[in-house]
């Protein structure tokens, strides 16, 4: 089955997101949010990139994330929702595997995170 456009837009970006998370840089992660995007990873939530980038550079060196797209759904002719399983590895632990939901603007500047959700489902 071919993916739909909304699963290509949404690999896009979350592709740019996962080769800036494991290049361990946290600037380069903050860019691809837009400036009101809600941030909810494993710490107290934070709004806008500076946020974001504060939660990255926090994180251990070494970590990587493995993703794979569950479902994708067009919102609006500017959003898409994504719900995905991702697996962030680490040198000195076991790997952690939490499901991302994503909502993912069209902006001038191209496809941008508005929201992110991680949660952990036991």
């Amino acid at each position: 089955m071919t993916p739909s456009a909304e699963t290509e837009i949404l690999r896009t970006v979350a592709d740019q997101w996962k080769a800036a998370v494991d290049a361990h840089d946290p600037k380069l992660v903050a860019s691809y949010f837009t400036a009101d995007a809600i941030f909810q990873g494993l710490h107290p939530h934070s709004v806008g990139p500076e946020g974001v980038a504060e939660y990255y550079a926090a994180q251990p060196l070494g970590l990587t994330a493995k993703y794979e797209v569950l479902e994708s759904k067009r919102l609006a002719d500017d959003l898409i929702l994504g719900y995905l399983t991702v697996d962030f590895g680490f040198v000195d632990r076991p790997t952690l595997t939490v499901y991302l939901s994503l909502v993912i603007r069209q902006t001038p500047e191209g496809w941008l995170i508005t929201h992110y959700q991680v949660s952990r489902l036991a």
